[in-house]
C-alpha cells in the first residue's frame, strides 16, 4: 500500500480527515412537513405527496434526509407500501 505524502504541520493528503478543521460544520435542522402542516396522518391516495419521499428508483428515502419526525416516516412508510399494493406506485422504476 502506498503512503500519502506529508505536509510541512505533518498531515498527511490535502485536508485530513477530509474536511478542513478550522471550518466549523453548518447545516439547518430540517423540520417534519407533516407536522408542520399538523397533519394527522398520511393518506395512501395522495400519490403527489408520497412520490417526494421516494427515489427515482422506487426506495424511500430515509428519515435523517427528509428531515421527517419517526411517527410521520412509520405512517409514511406504511402508506408507500398500501401505495404500491394498490398499484398507485409502481414498486421498481427503471
Amino acid at each position: 500500500m502506498r503512503e500519502m505524502p506529508r505536509r510541512e504541520d505533518g498531515r498527511r493528503g490535502e485536508r485530513a480527515g477530509g474536511r478542513d478543521r478550522d471550518r466549523p460544520r453548518v447545516f439547518r435542522k430540517r423540520v417534519c412537513r407533516f407536522c408542520t402542516d399538523k397533519v394527522p396522518l398520511v393518506d395512501y391516495k395522495e400519490v403527489e405527496v408520497i412520490q417526494k419521499f421516494l427515489t427515482e428508483k422506487g426506495k424511500i428515502i430515509p428519515r435523517r434526509i427528509t428531515g421527517n419526525c419517526s411517527k410521520h416516516q412509520r405512517l409514511l412508510a406504511r402508506a408507500i407500501k398500501r401505495c404500491r399494493h394498490s398499484a398507485l406506485v409502481a414498486f421498481q422504476m427503471e
